[in-house]
């Protein structure tokens, strides 16, 4: 009712005054344009950085027990070296070798005898800063070096996995998204039984 009022008294040709004098309040919000752009920009800055959530704490929700299609062949034994996968004995697989730590992931695939033949990692792959050490960013460098890998003629892998970071499932996933076989995954991870001592409380 109010608002009818208000566009019938616009539409006489009266002024604003008597619109408020008909017990309507009126208020006018001045913006200037510049503030509003860094809010604007600010916002764009905020919705660009990855979110609090993508880190370690959404991979251990994993279940690489799923990935095995036997649960049989889940743990080696003394034949396994011998065993042929796709008529390569295990011991002859190539390894695809991922280093993840906080701040980037790097992948490094090699033969049988540890001599390297393809690394990437994600400050190559072209993302920068906080972005490297993303699950996003590892599972697009495994699949790029996956499929370099694929193209030739690689298609039976082994898994070793170092280091405690964001990308460890990630880029497991973006090898076999590449169409590579995994065969085995090995956890490399270095554990130290003395480790030094812990930094002193910080003083506030």
């Amino acid at each position: 009712m109010m608002i009818k009022q208000l566009f019938t008294t616009f539409r006489n040709g009266s002024s604003i005054s008597e619109a408020v004098c008909c017990n309507l309040q009126v208020r006018f919000l001045h913006k200037s344009a510049p503030s509003m752009r860094d809010v604007v920009d600010r916002k764009e800055m905020l919705r660009s950085l990855p979110k609090p959530d993508e880190g370690t704490t959404g991979e251990k929700a994993e279940e690489m027990d799923l990935l095995m299609k036997d649960k049989l062949l889940l743990f080696p034994t003394k034949d396994t070296p011998n065993q042929l996968f796709n008529g390569i004995r295990f011991k002859d697989l190539p390894i695809f070798n991922i280093r993840s730590s906080p701040n980037n992931t790097i992948i490094t695939l090699t033969n049988s005898k540890g001599i390297p033949e393809l690394i990437r990692s994600c400050g190559v792959e072209g993302f920068k800063n906080a972005r490297k050490g993303t699950n996003i960013a590892a599972q697009a460098t495994a699949i790029t070096i996956g499929t370099k890998a694929f193209n030739k003629g690689i298609k039976t892998v082994r898994v070793r996995v170092k280091g405690i970071g964001p990308g460890r499932m990630s880029s497991i996933k973006g090898l076999q998204m590449s169409g590579l076989q995994i065969v085995s995954i090995t956890d490399n991870t270095p554990v130290s039984w003395n480790p030094p001592r812990p930094r002193k409380q910080r003083r506030l």
